[in-house]
C-alpha cells in the first residue's frame, strides 16, 4: 500500500509541480545513473530540491531513490515520520551518532542502500542555505566515497529552486528552475581532494550557467 501512494504521490502531485508549475530546464540529463549504487551530490537551497532530483528518473526508477535527511528534522512528528520514511522513501542520518551519541556508525544505513543497488540523494552542505547562495560542503560526502570508492558519485547543480521555495517560507513560487549533470566523480584515496573535487565540478556547473547574483 506505501508503495502505490509513493507512486500516486510523486507521479499525479510532485511531477506536475515540477514540469508544469515550475517548469525544468535539464542540462546533460543522458549523463544521470541508469542504475545504482550511484550517489547524487547537489547544492541545498529548498525543500524542492530532493523533489526535482526525484523526477529526473522514469517512474519505474522511484524504489531505488532514497535521499538521506536528517532525523531529528523529519521526525519531528509522527505522521512526518510516517510521510518521510514511506512515501519520500528517506534515510534517516542520525546526527546523534554523528556527534558520538549513537551507536550506530551515521553512515551504516547509507552503505546499506547502497549495497542494495540504490541510488542515494546527498546534499554535502548538510542543511538549506541562503536563496541561491552555495554554503560550503562538509566533509561527509568524502567520508561516504571513502567507504565506497567503486560508487560514481554525479555532480549536480540546481539554480531557481532557492527563489521558488527558499528556506523558511511556505508559499511557492513559480519560478524556472534549471538542472545541470555533471560527469561522475570516483573516490581517489584523499578525503580532502575529494571534497574539492565534488565543490569544483558544482562550481562549474554553476558557471555553465552565466546566472545573475540573487539579491
Amino acid at each position: 500500500m506505501n508503495r502505490v501512494l509513493r507512486y500516486l504521490f510523486f507521479n499525479f502531485f510532485v511531477r506536475p509541480v515540477v514540469t508544469i508549475v515550475l517548469g525544468l530546464n535539464v542540462r546533460n540529463r543522458e549523463r544521470l545513473p541508469n542504475d545504482g549504487p550511484a550517489v547524487l551530490v547537489a547544492n541545498h537551497n529548498s525543500h524542492l530540491d530532493t523533489m526535482v532530483l526525484m523526477v529526473l528518473f522514469p517512474w519505474g526508477m522511484l524504489p531505488k531513490l532514497r535521499p538521506v535527511a536528517a532525523a531529528d528534522y523529519f521526525f519531528r512528528s509522527r505522521f512526518w515520520k510516517w510521510f518521510s520514511l514511506n512515501i519520500i522513501g528517506i534515510i534517516p542520518l542520525d546526527r546523534d551518532a554523528k556527534r558520538g551519541g549513537g551507536k550506530q556508525h551515521p553512515m551504516a544505513p547509507i552503505s546499506e542502500s547502497l549495497a542494495r543497488g540504490d541510488i542515494v540523494i546527498l546534499f554535502p552542505e548538510g542543511s538549506r542555505g541562503d536563496p541561491e547562495r552555495m554554503g560550503e560542503f562538509k566533509s561527509g560526502v568524502a567520508h561516504l566515497a571513502k567507504l565506497h570508492p567503486d560508487v560514481p558519485f554525479y555532480p549536480i547543480f540546481m539554480h531557481g529552486l532557492g527563489k521558488a521555495l527558499p528556506k523558511g517560507e511556505k508559499l511557492l513560487v513559480p519560478f524556472f528552475c534549471d538542472v545541470f549533470i555533471g560527469e561522475p566523480l570516483r573516490y581517489a584515496g584523499d578525503k580532502a581532494a575529494f571534497t574539492t573535487a565534488v565543490g569544483d565540478s558544482i562550481a562549474a556547473l554553476a558557471a555553465e550557467g552565466r546566472f545573475e547574483p540573487w539579491e
